[in-house]
């Protein structure tokens, strides 16, 4: 732990003394719970909101800790817990970038939420800070909001707490109540000193958005009604304030908009409910907004980082699913029609490439390949999907969940600035890159902003649902989790297709696949109880179901069950 060296030792001393006792202050308040263990993850630390007043105290103190040893970079934090029930809540760190939080820091927020006493906090606070060689007397600068949630008020209090020991050297600006995505957004751009990425207010977010997409829509209007699910959310207040940015240019009809309505966020809507049970959220079902052919929806999720389409069969009236592997194919397919318009495949072996998981259905994979675009594979989680779609000219990823968003590389962008088109398709080619580019939220899945891309490509294309979805059709598939005594003995391999140990089960599997028409399955083991997640596909519903029970024998065979 370093000290300002022009600062005296007796007067370091002090101020170093004031620090702790204000840390013991702080954790004194808020005391963690006995019997209670935390662990940062993915989407940070997120359990019942009653459990998390010490844990967002101790967050505030990594956030400082976290700008001060970047030299005052600013840090974000948002109190969400997503498509998660109203009463759990959670926090998550984010770093300059906009994207989530360096994980060789993850240990560290979950070191300092388990200390069990107010001297373990203090000893691992200053163990932490010399260890990481943080300099106490830089200045730290972080952005801070918040969802909906009716806990989200008090658990700011113990954040702030967290951030107010270290007295003046902290700059914070509350952002209030926003989306995850819009905080994202504000922290990458506070840390841009180029100032082109956007100006660092949740205004500045609507203007890039609203400006690139007319640039994208130019006179392709009226565009056709869009009726947004906002999982009475967070989500209902950033659309609102959008459409106050961007006028009439998409006429999009806002529902389930109750903010305020005690258990009413992610209950029966939003985009988890409609993924998890392939079905309309019920007001929507009862509102009939759909019933006229070609309608389509949205449903964002609770934070409104996750989003996924649907609409009605014009003649059968059954529910049709536009998830996160259609978004994917759509946008990725479109935007490699326009480097090749642009003529970037020739001049600057610009590439697009699509990120999978073992998740995303196969029929989506084989649609992808047989046109020539790469995919790569990785194992579950967004971390994974980020960084390897930064390895791509033109990165697309999308978990099946709907949760994703486009990567464009520094590179491409250079050479799209710099590009001399040969023709007018050429330039308006090189014009919509750039305008897709500014609208895409690139530090994290934002459902605003991937709802707005859908739309343009729409537009573009001049699609409605049923033509988007007409490109390949799903192969029917079965999720089954299985409770098994210990999961650690499975150990998955090749970005979780295949599972390593226990020995001979992997065998097993593939002979079980070989009964069933275009059959898969593969088995993940979960990351936070004991039980794996078995998927299966197949041609038809029947035979998902039963390769879906095979494996799930053969898990419980391979688990000493059976």
């Amino acid at each position: 732990m370093s000290s300002s060296p022009s600062k005296s030792p007796t007067k370091a001393a002090h101020e170093h003394a004031l620090l702790l006792n204000s840390i013991a202050e702080g954790a004194n308040e808020y005391p963690k719970p006995e019997h209670v263990n935390y662990t940062y993850g993915t989407a940070g630390f997120r359990t019942l909101a009653t459990k998390l007043p010490s844990v967002l105290f101790r967050v505030g103190l990594l956030a400082v800790l976290r700008s001060k040893r970047l030299e005052g970079a600013t840090i974000g934090v948002m109190v969400t817990a997503s498509h998660n029930p109203e009463p759990d809540n959670g926090v998550k760190l984010v770093d300059p970038s906009g994207e989530m939080l360096d994980p060789t820091w993850e240990s560290h927020a979950t070191a300092l939420s388990n200390c069990p006493t107010t001297e373990s906090l203090i000893s691992t606070f200053t163990t932490l800070a010399t260890h990481l060689r943080v300099d106490l007397h830089q200045p730290a600068n972080i952005v801070y909001a918040y969802d909906t949630r009716p806990s989200g008020p008090e658990l700011i209090k113990a954040l702030e707490k967290g951030f107010e020991v270290f007295g003046e050297s902290v700059k914070t600006v509350n952002l209030g109540i926003t989306t995850t995505p819009i905080l994202h957004y504000v922290t990458k751009a506070t840390n841009d000193k180029t100032g082109e990425y956007g100006k660092p207010t949740k205004e500045g977010y609507n203007q890039k958005m609203a400006s690139a997409f007319k640039t994208l829509i130019g006179n392709r209007g009226p565009l056709s009604p869009l009726y947004v699910d906002c999982a009475n959310g967070v989500g209902a207040i950033a659309l609102q304030e959008f459409i106050s940015t961007s006028g009439d240019i998409l006429p999009v009809h806002p529902l389930n908009t109750s903010t305020s309505e005690k258990g009413a966020l992610n209950h029966l809507c939003g985009a988890d409910f409609v993924k998890t049970k392939q079905a309309l959220p019920p007001s929507i079902q009862s509102s009939n907004v759909l019933s006229k052919a070609g309608t389509r929806a949205c449903s964002f999720d609770g934070d409104a980082d996750r989003i996924v389409f649907y609409y009605l069969h014009e003649t059968k009236g059954t529910f049709r699913l536009l998830d996160g592997d259609k978004i994917a194919v759509m946008v990725a397919m479109f935007l490699g029609d326009l480097v090749v318009k642009a003529k970037l495949d020739e001049e600057h072996n610009l590439q697009v490439g699509v990120v999978q998981t073992a998740y995303a259905n196969g029929s989506s994979t084989k649609y992808l390949t047989s046109r020539n675009i790469p995919v790569t594979c990785v194992p579950t989680g967004v971390k994974h999907l980020h960084h390897a779609a930064q390895r791509y000219d033109i990165g697309v990823y999308f978990e099946a969940n709907g949760h994703g968003t486009v990567l464009f590389a520094d590179h491409a962008i250079k050479a799209l600035k710099s590009a001399s088109p040969q023709s007018p398709d050429s330039a308006n080619a090189i014009k919509n890159l750039l305008a897709f580019s500014e609208l895409i939220n690139q530090a994290v899945g934002d459902a605003l902003s991937d709802m707005l891309l859908v739309e343009a490509v729409l537009a573009h294309r001049g699609w409605g649902a049923p033509e988007w979805d007409a490109g390949y059709e799903d192969l029917p598939n079965r999720l089954v989790k299985v409770e098994v005594p210990d999961r650690s003995i499975f150990v998955a391999t090749d970005a979780e297709r295949k599972l390593q140990y226990p020995q001979g089960l992997q065998e097993k599997i593939e002979e079980a696949m070989k009964k069933y028409d275009m059959g898969r399955s593969f088995v993940r083991p979960s990351g936070t109880e004991d039980c794996v997640r078995v998927y299966a596909e197949a041609k038809t519903t029947s035979e998902a179901d039963n390769l879906a029970f095979a494996v799930t024998d053969l898990v419980k065979w391979g688990s000493g069950q059976t």
